[in-house]
Parts: structure tokens; C-alpha cells; sequence
């Protein structure tokens, strides 16, 4: 009886799914073709097939040589040049389809198979179900697809790594490229976040692109600030807040909120149910503007008696205010110095505010002044002015974003 060109040894050492595979003497270490198929015997993650009566169960070879003996062996067979160690992975009825886990282990003297391409379609098959996207074929048999399980790619946190030039990016490319294929799946929507732009030139083609900075036909990108949570807001806007000032904030911010809704109903939002993180669109510039002429202006009147009356304006020779200032294009107004002299005509006195929020208020400031930041500061459509009012809700937004005639929208920093 001839030979089987796939056998490859006898399992000789069980620990759950970790087995030591002696190999046969008759099995030549190198290159053997089985059915015009060339494969390699003891290579590290090439497969394994141990028939168990009706079952078949797959392993990969994790350890070849020496390290692989099993630790009674070691001083008897020093060398152990012809050991593998097999990881078990799964398992299939004969012929039948593959799936991991095991229910059943092999025992000492089991024989120990490589793996044929005829096997690897059985653990890699179902080429044309609708719930497997391809990504590329395998490289140890390039005629059997790669591929992955769209509901579990999906419902579940998945990751690609691998070291500078692996090809990381030309992957993620071409599994986006299967996922949006609008004659298998029309109904497909996928948003990526492209931090480098690496992906508008290779998916040009099914893409809406939103970037910072537009180029040709792309779309600006607009992130509104009044849109995100006040942690979120606080930490690009402000920086570090000390407690004190953090609850100042967030109620100031409360009261531009409420005063929006106030002016601009929303259905279903109420003072009751109102919170710093609802979405309600505020003027920031605004927020600014109020929060500099509470701690840097100086007024007619000293203590508790100051109010936006007694503001001391810095006057030209007319007696009109020089500079009364512009929320939106973030210039502060000019106030007149401190004068506390006996024989002044009439005193001025510092702001009585306690606030000690400068430092982050003018980093706020030199933000909105910055044309980078206009995408979150001076989103488009969805900019307020100082009332609040802005000319299009989060409804266009989500539309422009998920509702394209592309599938893949693309939003880009720079």
C-alpha cells in the first residue's frame, strides 16, 4: 500500500489544546508536492490535520526542533530535531465545514497530516456568502480567498497591525473597498476618520471627502463646538480648569444655552431636561467677549455697584467710546485705565470680578482668532451669531456625512 504523501508523524504528548508531534522517519524535513501542490513540512503557522474517527481537528505549528520536545524527552532526545509543537484551533465533521473550538482532543498515537488545499477551503470556504467580504487570498494557497465575517468585523472592536511598511493601510483600502461594493451591499455606510489623508486618492472613486482645507472638488469640513460634550469643548477651548472656574463655566455656558432655547424652541428639549452637554447651539464668541469685560474692565463705580452701566468705556476727544468691541471678530474693547487719585475728576476703579480665568480666556481668544480652528469655532452654516441663531441644525450635517450618494464618507484633518 503506498504511502500517504500528507502524513507527517504521531501525536505523542496531549496537554489540552498543546500536543507534540513526533515525526514519522519516513517524513523528509523540505518541499512535498501532493497533487501537483508544493508544501512545506515543520514550517512555524502552517497547519495541521489530525483525524479523530468522524473529526477532523486543525492545529498550527507553533515550535519546530528543540523547543518543541516535550520537557520528560529532553534528556533523551537532546537534539529533537524531529518534534513540532501544534496549537488546536478547531475542528470539522469529515468534510463538512470548519469551526473553532474543540470538542474532542486527540490521544497518543493519533497520526498527525499536513494540511492540503483541498483542507484549507474547508476552513477558509464560503467564497460567495454574503456575510464573508474578501480581503486577499492566502499566502499558502493564493487560489483560496481571505476572508472575514462582516458581522463580527462589525459588532465587534477589531484592530490591523503590523510594523512600518506592512501594508497596514493598502488592507484597510481594500476591505473598505469590498464593504462598500454597491451591487453586494447598496445599503453600506462607513465614515472614516483620516488623520494623514492616506485614503481620499485610494477610494476617490466611492468617497465623499470632508477636509479642514478643501482641495479640488472636496468639501469643507465643519465640526461644531456646540455639538460636542463640555469636556470635550473644555479641553480643546480652555485647557485645564481649576473647580471653581469649571462650575463658572459650565454655567455660563448653561445660560447662553437656555437663552438660545428661549428664543428658538426645540421640541422636546426643556429647562427641566436642558444640560451643559445638549447639543443647543451657543455663540462662543460671545461666551469670550461677556467673560473679558468681567475681569478685565474698569467701571465708575467701585464693589457691588458695577454693572454693564458703569462700564468706563476709553473715550475719544467727542466723548464716544473708542473701541466698543466685536464678539465675532474677537476685538476686545478698550476701557479706560485705573484712577484712584484724590483730585481726579472722576475715580475708576479695577473690576470687582474674583474670576481667575485670564490665562485660558486669552488662549481662547488667540483659538478663535486662528483660521486652523475655523472648522470648530467658524463651522459654516452651523456658526452661531451672538444670539445663537445658526442657518442649519445637526440634521444637514448627519445628511451631508451619511447620506451622501457615496458610500464611504471621509473626514480628513489636514
Amino acid at each position: 500500500m503506498p504511502k500517504d504523501p500528507t502524513f507527517l508523524g504521531s501525536v505523542q504528548d496531549v496537554q489540552g489544546a498543546t500536543i507534540s508531534v513526533a515525526l514519522s522517519d519516513d517524513t523528509i524535513p523540505g518541499l512535498v508536492f501532493v497533487n501537483g501542490h508544493g508544501y512545506r513540512i515543520g514550517q512555524v503557522a502552517s497547519f495541521v490535520r489530525i483525524p479523530v474517527g468522524y473529526t477532523d481537528l486543525f492545529g498550527i505549528v507553533s515550535q519546530v526542533g528543540a523547543s518543541a520536545v516535550p520537557e520528560r524527552l529532553v534528556q533523551s532526545e537532546p537534539y529533537g530535531h524531529r518534534w513540532m509543537t501544534v496549537q488546536l484551533i478547531g475542528e470539522s465533521f469529515k468534510r463538512g465545514v470548519f469551526r473553532r473550538g474543540l470538542s474532542q482532543f486527540p490521544t497518543v498515537g493519533d497520526p498527525a497530516h499536513l494540511v492540503t488545499e483541498e483542507d484549507l477551503v474547508r476552513i477558509y470556504g464560503l467564497p460567495d456568502s454574503p456575510y464573508f467580504v474578501k480581503v486577499g487570498h492566502l499566502a499558502s494557497a493564493e487560489t483560496i480567498p481571505s476572508l472575514i465575517d462582516i458581522n463580527k468585523l462589525i459588532t465587534r472592536h477589531s484592530a490591523i497591525v503590523g510594523a512600518t511598511g506592512a501594508g497596514k493601510s493598502t488592507t484597510v483600502a481594500g476591505l473598505l473597498a469590498s464593504l462598500s461594493d454597491k451591487e453586494r451591499y447598496p445599503s453600506s455606510r462607513i465614515i472614516i476618520i483620516d488623520i494623514h489623508g492616506e485614503y481620499p486618492a485610494a477610494l476617490k472613486d466611492r468617497a465623499t471627502v470632508f477636509r479642514v482645507n478643501p482641495i479640488k472638488e472636496e468639501n469643507p469640513l465643519f465640526i461644531p463646538y456646540w455639538a460636542m460634550t463640555f469636556d470635550e469643548i473644555a479641553a480643546i477651548a480652555f485647557g485645564a480648569i481649576e473647580d471653581t472656574n469649571r462650575g463658572f463655566v459650565i454655567e455660563k455656558i448653561m445660560a447662553l444655552k437656555q437663552e438660545t432655547l428661549k428664543k428658538i424652541p426645540i421640541s422636546g428639549i426643556s429647562k427641566d431636561n436642558l444640560t451643559v452637554d445638549t447639543p443647543i447651539p451657543f455663540s462662543i464668541h460671545k461666551f469670550w467677549f461677556d467673560l473679558h469685560c468681567l475681569m478685565n474692565s474698569t467701571h465708575t463705580s467701585p464693589g457691588t455697584g458695577q454693572s454693564r452701566k458703569t462700564i468706563a468705556f476709553e473715550l475719544d476727544s467727542e466723548g464716544r467710546p473708542i473701541q466698543l468691541g466685536d464678539p465675532i471678530r474677537v476685538i476686545p474693547p478698550k476701557f479706560r485705565q485705573q484712577n484712584l487719585a484724590s483730585g481726579a475728576a472722576e475715580k475708576i476703579y479695577l473690576s470687582a470680578s474674583l474670576l481667575n480665568f485670564r490665562r485660558q480666556l486669552d488662549g481662547l481668544a488667540s483659538k478663535l482668532r486662528d483660521p486652523r480652528f475655523d472648522f470648530l469655532f467658524r463651522p459654516g452654516p452651523w456658526m452661531p451669531n451672538a444670539d445663537g441663531k445658526t442657518t442649519a441644525d445637526l440634521d444637514l450635517l448627519m445628511e451631508k456625512w451619511i447620506g451622501g450618494p457615496q458610500p464611504i464618507t471621509i473626514l480628513v484633518r489636514v
